[in-house]
């Protein structure tokens, strides 16, 4: 995991939801935290779309919130709490796009909730 991507990620959402504060939609805290992290000069994919096969089937597709470099996964949330759905999510976008490390972050309070997931 590269723990510098991360810590500048978590900081660009702190800057984010002090900007903001709690309170709004999850799409707005995710369109502000690509502006933040491109500002930092970090790329950023949003809404990616990943092909999900079974058995060389295609079946659907996966489409994670942000890519940033290309090896963090950033899933922006206004939840209560994060869930086991969030966490199995997010192994599931690891497990189909190969990547190892993902972000759950979470805006719905001053605080911000962050949660790590590896594979």
């Amino acid at each position: 995991m590269n723990a510098d991507l991360t810590q500048s990620i978590i900081g660009a959402a702190y800057t984010v939801l002090n900007t903001l504060k709690p309170g709004l939609d999850e799409k707005l805290y995710e369109r502000a935290l690509t502006i933040e992290l491109c500002k930092q000069g970090l790329s950023v994919e949003s809404q990616k779309s990943f092909e999900v096969h079974y058995d060389g089937q295609l079946i659907g597709t996966l489409i994670p919130d942000l890519i940033v470099d290309g090896s963090v996964i950033v899933d922006t949330k206004v939840a209560t709490a994060f869930n086991d759905s969030h966490l199995a999510q997010m192994l599931g976008y690891l497990n189909i796009t190969g990547l190892k490390t993902a972000l759950l972050l979470n805006f719905k309070y001053a605080k911000l909730g962050i949660k790590r997931v590896s594979n």
